[in-house]
Formats: structure tokens, C-alpha cells, sequence
């Protein structure tokens, strides 16, 4: 098969020359052959070996294929499988599985170029946890059939809550007794055991079974019956316990530090209870949730306007325990303590006998301090059912009778409003006293001495003794300052008209009366009115020219003041002129005039209040009573059927675009989250609603991502959702292929937040089922000759999507006596069809006879006839 092409040059060649040789090789078989060309060169042999080989080609696949560890959240994973093919022609492939695990396996068959790698795609849907050990067949051409294995974990996304010390999983948390007002903290780790991430919230479960607000679980039957009108009052139970943080998002594998803080609260009951008797016990759960997990089922209503949640979350409870108690001071001999009377300067004291009547919790108490009176030890701590005497001293400072009030703070740990997760010493309760005292003057006679000489500012009427002791005197003399016309008292009828500028002078001013005087003021008596001498000392007034050049002065700087006064208005009334000349507003103030409404809450409908206090503050903690009163309001409401694709109002950009919290998205519900289309017939278009609740005040854009052959006829892919409002989108399922389908496809909250949808369907073939299979015909009375034998048959139509059929008899070598009507047509979905068999006898006819129900596109079914004719 090789063939040698040359001529040999009969004389040697000259350097520098080449001899050319051509080797044809013309394979006529599919083999590799082997041979060699000998070359002469004077004296010497050289082999040349030639070689003749088939191209082929050589696949190569991969043998496994690890999906590793996978979380079961209904949701398909996509692998690639690389085939390669190192030969030199294009080989073939061919995947065959006949398992359930794996899922659309694209492509199962083709064509690989040479030096080219083909990618094959393997799904598996996550809805089940498992281990997966799968096996699928791959015929590659050049090498037969090859096993690939499929390996991987789908485990659930499990979340523990751990102690902090000992790393146990946790099932309750007691704080034990508390003191109402205080607060106390303990500390676990939230475990997020799973290879991906999870985004959590706390929920507080205040409607749960077994659950407590503030039953006294020590006490008698009939006390606890009557304490559970409590459960129905409207309590807050978020001011209860609180947990910092309350949302968040763990990475695989991650421990978070969470601190949950109790602070007891007394609750206000119908009917007067003794403080010292009251104890209430608390058991609440705390359930930590996966983020957008709670709407898991949506089952609609046969009006089509209510959805109810069925929750199967991935969630995790912690029961937390504790108990409020009141501060049970006592006093003896009591809250009111009289000191009776007392003299300025000299003190009493009375013994008191604090006890503390707690059999669970000791008091820190601190006495405030109090004018004219003291205690002794100010504070201190009680422990329990101690007792302890503490010293009240009254040391009045003034004469008189006093009643004080006598505030003792309790002392203890409290929440720090900047710090949700830090304890302060605070003062939480306090305790009044009221403490009573008398306080009287000593007689004090007063010696008059006589006077050296030296005259004091203040004299009496002789000016000749001083009384000492009367208290501290006056660094001033005192100067008149009152205006006349303001007193009439023992004027005389020639001084009562005199002017209103005249300054009253006192009578023992006279000290001040010999400073330098203006001139122009004028001075009377306080009684009579009488102008009184004014001296003008001429060393120390100031001169005619030196007045007028004070006046020049005071003018100047009076009228500097004023003109940078009226520049500054007038650049504010410039300013404002600017700003309100506009062709919209004609300077006219907002409101000007008008007074505001006296507004009472009986002026609000109940439905707006509700609405305010529906709106969950995003520092608040959930609860399950507040996310059911919020679904509920959302459900009640109509659908919302108006298409808004698009944000369209500044209201709604700005919503649109706001990046939620967890706690917000957990108020979100999008479901179902596996949408189960059932049993569904090929070439059908079947419809399922996907349900949309914004919980929220804000409006939520909804964009949905499809990327599934199958579902592109859903419609709309995208929808602005109204606050507190409920809407649906119908998902529209037509495949072409008969098995199971398994797909998924994604949608976005404010076009940020990933979510996914996994649908779910049973695509069975075209079908048709008889009634019977086998079919007797006898004798109808009342028919014509030759057609009185006939019978029907029922074609059944178990699917959703008409079938069309046609009825092919099976005559074999003559003719058949038997017919069928009608021979073709459709059956609707979900019907029925009669169908007529009539036997015409004649003269050596078939007694038996076969008809074939062929399905356009679906099954074949034989139906047997036969006649049973009777003598008469």
C-alpha cells in the first residue's frame, strides 16, 4: 500500500545537488501499517521506516464528578462534565441514566471535533437531604461504554444555639428572680452548622403553647385562673426580652455572640392586688429563623383572596425562663417619723429599723439627701430577710415647720438605652418617707451700747446706740431709686402734682447724699413729697460744656447702633424679596393668622391608629403576635390587579430603592417556594399562581429572572407591590418533554436581594383510557334489521390537554363486519367520549373482530369485539 515514486541518478551526485523521492501511501483496510524505505548512499544502508496510520479519534471523560456538600433548599445545582477528544477525526458520545437524582442532562448526546472539549451539564435539585452516589453511562467512540460517578452531600441547614462555657446545645435559659425595673444578661453562640451562608432573625414567640406572662406559677389554682386574663391583655412582650443582635448573617460554619437581656415588668391587672404578694413568672420562646423561610406553603382560598402561611422553617427554639418580684422594704415604726420640736442650732434623732421581706433578692438602697436632715448610713445593702437600724437627725437651719419628702433610691442593673447590650447601675424603684419637724426661735434680748462716736452707715432714730447682733449689714449705702408718682402716702396738697420724673429719696440715704449729683435730677421725700436739697458738688460735677460733649457722644453712638440696625433688615428684606418673587408663591406666609386645630385622638379613625401600630420599628424585636396581625391586615385586602412594572411616583424610586434588613425581608412572603404543578400532560399550558405579601409600609419591586424554555410565557416578569398589600403572578408551564420536571428560577426584591422559586411537575404523555377493553355485542330490541347488534365504548381523557384519536380497524385478509363511530375526533381535557360499535351480519361475516385506538402523539390501546347471537 505504499508506493515509491523516484528516479536514482545513474551518476554520483555533486555536492550541493538533493535527489527527491516521493512515498504514496493508499490504505485500503482500517489498519495501522508498518514498513521501511532502504536508501544506498556508495557503501553504506539507511532504513527509513514509513509509517501508515488510520485517523481516529480518542475521547476522554472524566471519571467522577463531586457536587461536594450541598444545602437542601429546593434549589438546582449545575455541573460540568468536560469530554475531550486528543484524536485527529470527530468522535461520538452517548450519556444513558436511568435513576431519579440527576436532572436534565444536557446534552445526551453529540459530536466532539478534533483537539475540541465538549461540556456536558448535569443538575441536581436540592430538595431532599441525601447522599448522592449516582452512576451514568457514557458510550464514547473508540473506547465503548464508560462509567461516570456522580458524588455529593445535600444536608439541611441546621442552626444550634450553644452555651458559651460549655459549647452543649441549649435548650432553655433561666435568668431566675429579678427585682421589676432591673435587668440581667446572659450570653449564648448562634452556630450556623452548614457549608453556606445564612441570614437569621430572632422572633419572639408570645402566642406559643405552654408559653407565660406573668403568672404566679407558685400560687394557688384559682389565683393562676384568674391571672390568665393577662395572656389576652395587649403586653408588649419585645420590652420584655431583649436580643442583641436580634438579625444578622452567619458564614459556614460560624459562631455568633448573641446577649439576650430580661427586664421583668409589672403589668397593671383588673383588680387591686397587694405589691407584696405580687410575683409573676415568665416562659417565653425564642425562635431564631432563616431569613424568608416562613412562607414555605401558600394555600389559596376558594375565593382566591386569602393565603395562609403553613411554616416549616429552618429554625431553631430557646425557651427563656424568669421571674419579676417587687422591692419589699420595710419600716418601723413606719413611713411618717416625727421629730416633734426642735430650737435652732440643736439636733434630734430617731432609730429606724429597715428590714428587707425578699426571700429570693437582696436591696442596695441609697437615701437622698434632704434639707435640715441627715441618715446615717446614707446607703447600703440588705440581704435577704436582713434587717438593719438607720439614724435620722433633724438639725434645722431656720426657723419654722418642716414636712419633707424623703426619697430612697433602690439600686440596681439596667439596659443602657445607646447600648441595648450594656448594664448600668441605675436607680429602678424608689420609696418615699415623709419626714416631720419643728423648729423654734430662742428669746434673744438685745443690749444697746453706747455709740464711740463713730456713726455707722445704718443708725437708728437717736443715732446714738447700736444693736448688735441683728444680722449682716451692707456693703452700700442705699440710693433712691423709686419714682414718685408711683406713691400718694401723707402727700402734701402742694407736692401732689409734682412731676413723674422726681426720684424719692429714702430717709436713711443720707450717706449717699453727698456723692457728686447731676444737676438736672431732682430728689423728694418718701412721705411728703418735699423737694429736698440736693448738694452739687462743683470739684466733681461735670461742667455745661462737659454735659453737652457727653450728649454729642451718646447721640453719635445711639444713632451708629441704629443705622446697622436698618442695614441689616433691609439685607433681610432684599433677601426675602428675592426668594418669594416668583410667579408661584405671592409672598403670602403659610398659616399666617391661622390657629391650630385642637386635635384629640377621637378625631382619628381606629383603622389609621391600628395602621401606625401595625408598622413594626426596625429596632424592635419580632413577634409572632405583631407578624400575624400584620399578615392578616396584608391578606384581608382585595388583590392588587393593577400592573405597576415599574417605579413609577418619587414615593415609589424612593422605596424601590432602599436596601431592606433582615427583619424586613423576613415580612416579605413570596411563595410557594416549590410550586407543584402535579400530574401535567406534554403540549399543555397549565398555570399556577406565585403569591406576593408586602407586610411592610414601603413599596417592594418584584423582578423575576427566567431563564427556563418551559416557563417564558410567564407574565409579568416584574411588579411594584403596594405596602401592606397582596398580589400574585401566575407561572405558565409548557414543555414538549415527557418526565419529570425539575427547574428553578430567581427573582429580585429591589433588584438586590436574590431569592429562588423551585417548580415542580409530573409531565405525563397524551393518553386515552377505554371504559373496556373487551366488548360483547347482543341483540338490541327495537333497531333496524342488520344493525340490531351495537354496543358502546367510553374513551376517557385523564389529562389536561385534548387528545385527538382515530379508530383503525385490524380486517386481517377480508373485510370487517364490524364498524365504529365516530372513527376520529377529540376528547377535551378531563372528559369523556361515547363511542358506538355495530355489528353488520351477513353471509359468512366474522363473529370477532379488532379495532386499534391510535393517540395523535400518545398511546395505542386494542379493543377487542365480539358477537353473541341467541336463537330464538
Amino acid at each position: 500500500q505504499f508506493k515509491l515514486i523516484v528516479e536514482n541518478p545513474e551518476k554520483p551526485v555533486a555536492s550541493g545537488l538533493q535527489v527527491k523521492a516521493v512515498v504514496e501511501y493508499t490504505p485500503n483496510r482500517a489498519e495501522d501499517l508498518r514498513d521501511k524505505l532502504r536508501l544506498l548512499v556508495d557503501d553504506d544502508v539507511v532504513d527509513i521506516p514509513l509509517l501508515g496510520l488510520i485517523p481516529y479519534c480518542y475521547l476522554e471523560i472524566e471519571s467522577e464528578i463531586d457536587f461536594g456538600e450541598m444545602i437542601a433548599n429546593n434549589k438546582l445545582i449545575t455541573k460540568e462534565i468536560s469530554i475531550a477528544n486528543h484524536g485527529s477525526t470527530s468522535g461520538v458520545f452517548r450519556i444513558s441514566y436511568d435513576g431519579v437524582v440527576l436532572l436534565n442532562i444536557k446534552p445526551t448526546r453529540g459530536v466532539v471535533k478534533p483537539n475540541c472539549v465538549r461540556k456536558i451539564k448535569v443538575n441536581i435539585c436540592t430538595d431532599a437531604p441525601g447522599v448522592i452516589n449516582e452512576m451514568m453511562k457514557v458510550e464514547l467512540e473508540g473506547r465503548g461504554c464508560t462509567q461516570v460517578w456522580i458524588k455529593g452531600v445535600v444536608v439541611e441547614q441546621v442552626l444550634k444555639v450553644l452555651g458559651v462555657s460549655c459549647e452543649k446545645v441549649l435548650k432553655c435559659i433561666n435568668f431566675g428572680p429579678l427585682y421589676f425595673g432591673t435587668s440581667k444578661t446572659e450570653q449564648i453562640n448562634l452556630y450556623n452548622e452548614s457549608p453556606e451562608c445564612m441570614d437569621w432573625v430572632a422572633v419572639l414567640e408570645d402566642n406559643a403553647i405552654g408559653g407565660e406572662m406573668g403568672t404566679d406559677l407558685q400560687g394557688s389554682t384559682d389565683a393562676v385562673l384568674q391571672d390568665l386574663s393577662l395572656k389576652n391583655k395587649d403586653v408588649d412582650v419585645s420590652t420584655l426580652i431583649l436580643c442583641v443582635p436580634n438579625q444578622g448573617t452567619l458564614l459556614p460554619y460560624e459562631k455568633s455572640l448573641i446577649t439576650l437581656c430580661f427586664s421583668p415588668e409589672k403589668f397593671e391587672r383588673d383588680f387591686e392586688v397587694n405589691d407584696s404578694s405580687l410575683i409573676q413568672d415568665y416562659v417565653l420562646f425564642l425562635r431564631f429563623e432563616t431569613v424568608g423561610k416562613r412562607g414555605g406553603c401558600l394555600q389559596s382560598l376558594s375565593d382566591g383572596a386569602t393565603a395562609t402561611t403553613r411554616s416549616h422553617s429552618r429554625h431553631v427554639d430557646l425557651a427563656v425562663m424568669g421571674s419579676g418580684f417587687p422591692v419589699m422594704l420595710t419600716f418601723k415604726p413606719g413611713t411618717v417619723i416625727d421629730f416633734k420640736e426642735c430650737y435652732l442650732g440643736e439636733r434630734t434623732q430617731v432609730v429606724c429599723t429597715m428590714k428587707n421581706e425578699s426571700e429570693f433578692l437582696p436591696v442596695t438602697f441609697s437615701f437622698r439627701r434632704t434639707a435640715h436632715f441627715s441618715i446615717s448610713p446614707e446607703r447600703g445593702k440588705l440581704e435577704k430577710k436582713a434587717e438593719k437600724e438607720v439614724t435620722f437627725s433633724f438639725s434645722p437651719r431656720q426657723i419654722g415647720t418642716f414636712e419633707m419628702k424623703q426619697i430612697i433610691d433602690i439600686i440596681g442593673t439596667g439596659v443602657d438605652k445607646n447600648n441595648g447590650d450594656v448594664l448600668k447601675t441605675k436607680s429602678f424603684h424608689q420609696i418615699y418617707l415623709t419626714l416631720l419637724g419643728v423648729c423654734k426661735s430662742k428669746r434673744k434680748s438685745v443690749i444697746f451700747t453706747i455709740n464711740p462716736g463713730l456713726t455707722p452707715l445704718i443708725t437708728n432714730a437717736t443715732g446714738q446706740f447700736v444693736a448688735r447682733g441683728t444680722g449682716q449689714l451692707s456693703d452700700t449705702a442705699p440710693v433712691a431709686i423709686l419714682k414718685s408718682a408711683q406713691t400718694q402716702i401723707h402727700t402734701h396738697r402742694r407736692n401732689r402734682n409734682c412731676k413723674d420724673d422726681a426720684l424719692i429719696a429714702f430717709p436713711n440715704d443720707r450717706a449717699a447724699s453727698l456723692r457728686p449729683s447731676e444737676w438736672n435730677k431732682k430728689y423728694r421725700t418718701i412721705f411728703t413729697k418735699t423737694e429736698r436739697y440736693n448738694y452739687i458738688d462743683p470739684d466733681f460735677a461735670y461742667t455745661h460744656s462737659e454735659q453737652l460733649l457727653r450728649e454729642e457722644c451718646k447721640k453719635y453712638y445711639t444713632g451708629f447702633v441704629s443705622r446697622l440696625r436698618k442695614r441689616r433688615l433691609d439685607k433681610e428684606a432684599a433677601r426675602q424679596f428675592y426668594i418669594y418673587n416668583n410667579p408661584v408663591s405671592i409672598g403670602i406666609t403659610p398659616a399666617e393668622g391661622l390657629k391650630s386645630p385642637n386635635i384629640s385622638i377621637a378625631d382619628f379613625p381606629e383603622e389609621k391608629l391600628q395602621d401606625k401600630t401595625l408598622v413594626l420599628d426596625d429596632n424592635c424585636m419580632l413577634t409572632s403576635r405583631k407578624l400575624a396581625a400584620i399578615a392578616s391586615k396584608s391578606t384581608n385586602k382585595g388583590v392588587w390587579s393593577w400592573l405597576s412594572p415599574m417605579p413609577s411616583s418619587t414615593q415609589e424610586k424612593e422605596d424601590c430603592s432602599l436596601t431592606l434588613t433582615h427583619k424586613q425581608l423576613h415580612q416579605i412572603f413570596i411563595g410557594p417556594s416549590t410550586i407543584d404543578f402535579g400530574d401535567v400532560c406534554v403540549y399543555s399550558t397549565t398555570t399556577r399562581e406565585l403569591h406576593i405579601i408586602n407586610n411592610l409600609s414601603v413599596h417592594i419591586w418584584i423582578q423575576i429572572e427566567i431563564e427556563v424554555e418551559e416557563l417564558h410565557e410567564t407574565s409579568p416578569l416584574s411588579q411594584v407591590v403596594p405596602p401592606l398589600t397582596k398580589t400574585h403572578i401566575p407561572i405558565v408551564l409548557e414543555t414538549n418533554t415527557v418526565g419529570m420536571f425539575k427547574r428553578s428560577f430567581n427573582y429580585k426584591i429591589n433588584n438586590q436581594h436574590l431569592g429562588h422559586v423551585l417548580v415542580v411537575a409530573n409531565v405525563m404523555p397524551i393518553e386515552l383510557q377505554l371504559s373496556r377493553r373487551e366488548l360483547i355485542l347482543t341483540p338490541v330490541p327495537g333497531c333496524l334489521a342488520g344493525t340490531e347488534f351495537r354496543r358502546t365504548v367510553q374513551l376517557r381523557n385523564p389529562r389536561n390537554h385534548p387528545a385527538a384519536f382515530t379508530w383503525r380497524p385490524v380486517t386481517g385478509d377480508g373485510k370487517s363486519a364490524f364498524t365504529i363511530k365516530p372513527t376520529r375526533g377529540f376528547v377535551e381535557a378531563y372528559s369523556d367520549l361515547e363511542c358506538e360499535v355495530v355489528w353488520h351480519p351477513e353471509f359468512h361475516s366474522q363473529e370477532t373482530g379488532q379495532f386499534i385506538l391510535c393517540v395523535r402523539k400518545g398511546n395505542s390501546i386494542n379493543l377487542k369485539c365480539s358477537v353473541k347471537v341467541t336463537n330464538h
